[in-house]
């Protein structure tokens, strides 16, 4: 098989990847801030779903929570296709070690930034969006970068459930063409290349964020 017709089938791959990235990025963002707020700020009871949220999704292998949700939940009456199944899947897993970011981020804020929320009579809302939230975001871009990374790289185990992403179809051509070296050389260059532009972006955004707070206000 001609190399550009290898580079051709796996950037068709690389495609569907990118697809699944983009779906499950902001359902792991969505879960993190929400379930990080939650373990601050909520009643005991709602504290404590958040704990079990965490502790469940980071103690137990992606691979078996992606199971679960495309084989298992059928038994219990819920059919999922394998697309949307493996978006929840990696979207709750990168989730729950996204929420220890923002809550770790949201309480380094140094206290004094509380006390003069405080003192300036903000009410608890105003406190959190106007002058807790603009400076822990500033320090969550970095590790929100790295999983956004390390989420890229799990989308392999989509293949398992036959989702024609990047590591799905190098592993069919490989196992057609037996040109294994060619094969997974680009695979390697187009997984690091999706990685560099999520680094990339990631940096731009910290910076454009820091520049913000150093005017005084998010921009």
């Amino acid at each position: 098989m001609e190399f550009g017709e290898i580079v051709s089938v796996l950037l068709q791959g690389a495609i569907v990847t990118i697809k699944i990235v983009a779906m499950a990025l902001p359902l792991a963002a969505f879960m993190a801030f929400t379930f990080g707020l939650v373990r601050l700020y909520a009643p005991a009871p709602f504290k404590q779903l958040s704990i079990l949220y965490i502790e469940f999704f980071r103690g137990t292998s992606a691979l078996i929570q992606l199971y679960w949700i495309y084989f298992v939940l059928p038994f219990f009456g819920l059919s999922i296709d394998a697309m949307t199944a493996g978006v929840i899947a990696l979207g709750l897993n990168i989730g729950a070690y996204g929420t220890e970011v923002v809550r770790g981020a949201i309480q380094a804020v140094p206290k004094g930034q509380y006390e003069a929320s405080v003192a300036l009579n903000f009410t608890s809302s105003q406190r959190l969006l106007r002058i807790i939230l603009p400076q822990a975001l500033v320090n969550m871009i970095p590790p929100f970068g790295n999983l956004a990374i390390e989420l890229v790289k799990a989308t392999s185990l989509v293949s398992l459930i036959t989702i024609a992403d990047l590591t799905f179809k190098a592993k069919s051509l490989a196992d057609m063409t037996l040109q294994v070296g060619e094969i997974f050389v680009v695979v390697l260059v187009l997984y690091f290349a999706m990685a560099q532009c999520l680094s990339l972006f990631f940096r731009y955004l910290e910076k454009r964020l820091s520049r913000g707070l150093g005017r005084g206000g998010m921009n």
